[in-house]
């Protein structure tokens, strides 16, 4: 009965973890009809950085109206990394994307988030991710490298310049997915978990928003666009990420995610009317099914 249990856990913790990965894959095409309404682009470290700031201030007044954000001494140090990985990611992400260009900076940022957080899995936890883990990532991010080649290319983009901060905003990933799991398994809420990080990523990150404005922001589709970013695509979707983290390994979490890439590019030519080709629909595939490994793999050893 117990393994029964454990293994429904197992399994409803993959869901949430999909579930958050498609969330995430709507951000692309929620800033594209937001720009597209307003015939120029929003500026992408305005948006970035309301889109971090509004929800780190939802989720912690949320995570203290359900019983309070759980600050402990025995946390901190991981919950204010846990901030710095969750502004890092915002800043390089949005800076690789704007340096290399859509396609390169995505696969850059996201293909190395789960290698990054194997690594600090290891070097924090001494907790090694299994052959199956190591094999579904590797193939993942091979179906991403050929979503990314089926893509139009951008003459203009630098991916040499793009490519450090891409890296870092990775390493950001890492760094508040290994963080938060701390957190959450030092017995703190998994609101309160992503309220403490998100709310001290969205103090690191109010300099840059008020820098940065407007850009955009104080427009109709502008703050319709951020609404939807922060409460979709961020705060629910956080808040089934941290579910996950509470049973599964952070390296497992962070491969799942690999998700998001497939979501953007169906929705990119359902709702944008973009073109899916051969090799980028081949990609999808060869994600989907390195995914369906790791979830069998990580059902089956629950």
């Amino acid at each position: 009965m117990a393994d029964l249990s454990r293994t429904s856990t197992h399994r409803g913790s993959v869901l949430a973890v999909v579930a958050a990965a498609v969330l995430f894959g709507t951000t692309g095409t929620a800033q594209a009809l937001a720009s597209e309404s307003l015939g120029y682009d929003l500026d992408p470290l305005a948006v970035g950085s309301a889109r971090v700031v509004l929800a780190g201030l939802i989720l912690a007044v949320f995570a203290y109206a359900r019983g309070g954000l759980g600050f402990a001494r025995s946390t901190s140090r991981p919950a204010i990394l846990g901030g710095f990985g969750v502004a890092a990611y915002q800043l390089g992400f949005f800076t690789g994307v704007q340096a290399a260009g859509v396609a390169a900076g995505t696969m850059i940022a996201l293909g190395s988030g789960p290698a990054f957080t194997g690594v600090l899995q290891y070097l924090v936890d001494r907790r090694r991710p299994g052959p199956l883990w190591f094999l579904s990532t590797l193939v993942a991010v091979a179906g991403m490298t050929l979503i990314v080649a089926g893509q139009p290319g951008d003459g203009s983009s630098n991916v040499l310049a793009g490519a450090v901060p891409a890296l870092i905003a990775g390493l950001g990933y890492a760094i508040y997915t290994v963080a938060g799991a701390h957190v959450i398994t030092a017995g703190v809420s998994t609101q309160g978990a992503m309220g403490q990080m998100f709310g001290i990523g969205g103090i690191l990150l109010l300099p840059i928003l008020i820098w940065q404005w407007p850009g955009g922001l104080d427009t109709g589709a502008g703050a319709t666009a951020v609404v939807y970013l922060v409460v979709v695509p961020t705060v629910l979707a956080y808040l089934l990420f941290a579910a996950a983290l509470r049973h599964l390994n952070p390296a497992t979490v962070a491969t799942l995610t690999l998700l998001e890439p497939v979501v953007a590019a169906i929705l990119g030519a359902v709702v944008l009317g973009e073109t899916i080709t051969t090799v980028a629909m081949l990609g999808m595939a060869t994600v989907l099914a390195a995914l369906g490994l790791l979830t069998a793999a990580t059902l089956r050893n629950s």
